[in-house]
């Protein structure tokens, strides 16, 4: 489980396409962010949509398709940045350890459960108990993000 990665299929991907477009205009689909983040191959900026979750104050990210490429590369730069429209923000990521996630993953479930439940399998849902949660845990990179 700690390196699953679902790779995304041609709908998942005209999906982004859309999201990313929006939010770009400066139009954030329930909480999307284009994260923009340097290829730890490359040195490239990568950018790809992704949904900004709220706990209490702290920011997240979540990766529900796994150890991607954009958790990959923002592991190996340490930064990364958030845009809507025009405005950019500059962050620097805080991995979670697997036994801080259940609250998290249960929040953005709850969130996006419509968008992502697919990818967390069978049975998974905001209401399953914290143990479930910590099962899968090591296949869902959490971030708290924290601008720089």
């Amino acid at each position: 489980m700690t390196d699953r990665y679902l790779k995304p299929a041609k709908p998942t991907n005209t999906f982004n396409t859309i999201v990313a477009a929006l939010t770009r205009r400066g139009i954030s689909v329930l909480g999307s962010r284009i994260l923009g983040v340097r290829g730890r191959k490359s040195g490239e900026l990568r950018t790809t949509p992704v949904n900004l979750l709220t706990v209490d104050g702290e920011r997240y990210l979540v990766a529900p398709r796994g150890h991607t490429q954009w958790v990959r590369n923002l592991r190996a730069a340490g930064e990364g940045t958030l845009r809507v429209g025009r405005r950019t923000e500059t962050f620097r990521p805080t991995e979670l350890a697997d036994a801080d996630k259940p609250e998290i993953l249960r929040a953005y479930l709850r969130r996006w459960w419509f968008e992502v439940g697919a990818f967390f399998g069978p049975g998974i849902n905001a209401k399953v108990p914290d143990e479930k949660l910590l099962e899968i845990a090591p296949g869902f990179p959490v971030f708290r993000i924290t601008t720089a």
